[in-house]
């Protein structure tokens, strides 16, 4: 079993070169100005680093393994900078859901559903762009994880998508708090993710927090790291309470456990 304390801090990203991991990248630009990256079209966070551009990339989940390059513009210049992705497989779990519309939604659900994803969209592809990222995370709240990121989900034995965060059980009501400084970008009622809150950390970093009972926060607030954003509850597609944590890096889910205290930090 494992626990995560909420009180231990990292300096993170991990680097992991696989689907759903995060990898980063040394630019070869000699300047002072930052240059723009993007990978798929879609802007990728870059930081300075011991007097070095690095971009800071997420790898999608379906990326295949092999070699992939970003997109680097300097100016009017254009280059590439390429990197590597191993294989992993990740494994697949099988869920019981006694709710069947939360596995096969009626016509009304669908309605509901598209017209929520267009507000999750927004605020996964916002951006923010600053110049420090608080990558030292803390656990939002102390609990049992009860499933990985990435694994294959199959719901009452239909196959649905990956896993994109990962799952905490702890007790309806344990307090939520912020992992990191940020300005939340969207609270809601989701028909899959239940009462939902997205803090965006900058530069397409944003942190997920899903089947609330209860939500502290509002769009455009402010939050330190530590600030209590809502309760652990079990809304949306659950089988009971707990806190679902997703990381979103340019706008790619990726596997949180790279942002928050290493594993030394956990308990068996």
């Amino acid at each position: 079993m494992l626990l995560v304390s909420p009180w231990v801090f990292a300096q993170l990203p991990q680097q992991s070169n696989v689907p759903g991991g995060v990898v980063i990248i040394p630019l070869a630009v000699q300047s002072a100005t930052k240059p723009a990256v993007t990978f798929r079209s879609k802007p990728v966070m870059v930081l300075a680093e011991e007097g070095q551009w690095q971009a800071i990339v997420g790898v999608p989940l379906d990326l295949e393994p092999g070699t992939h390059k970003l997109i680097v513009s300097h100016g009017a210049e254009k280059s590439a900078a390429l990197f590597d992705i191993q294989e992993k497989q990740y494994p697949t779990q099988h869920i019981t859901i006694k709710d069947k519309r939360k596995v096969n939604p009626n016509q009304y659900d669908m309605q509901r559903i598209n017209s929520e994803t267009a507000r999750i969209d927004a605020a996964l592809q916002h951006w923010t762009d600053k110049d420090a990222i608080p990558f030292n995370f803390i656990w939002p709240v102390k609990g049992r994880v009860s499933g990985l990121f990435g694994r294959r989900r199959v719901f009452n034995g239909e196959p649905r998508k990956p896993h994109s965060g990962m799952d905490i059980a702890a007790a309806k009501g344990s307090l939520i708090q912020a992992p990191a400084e940020g300005i939340v970008r969207g609270t809601g009622d989701y028909f899959f993710n239940g009462n939902t809150v997205f803090i965006d950390h900058g530069q397409g970093l944003i942190t997920v927090f899903c089947h609330l009972d209860r939500v502290d926060v509002s769009d455009g607030q402010a939050v330190q790291q530590g600030d209590i954003i809502g309760t652990v509850g079990a809304t949306g597609r659950v089988t009971g309470p707990h806190l679902h944590l997703g990381v979103s890096l340019n706008d790619e889910r990726v596997e949180p456990m790279l942002f928050f205290p290493p594993q030394s930090a956990l308990k068996q």
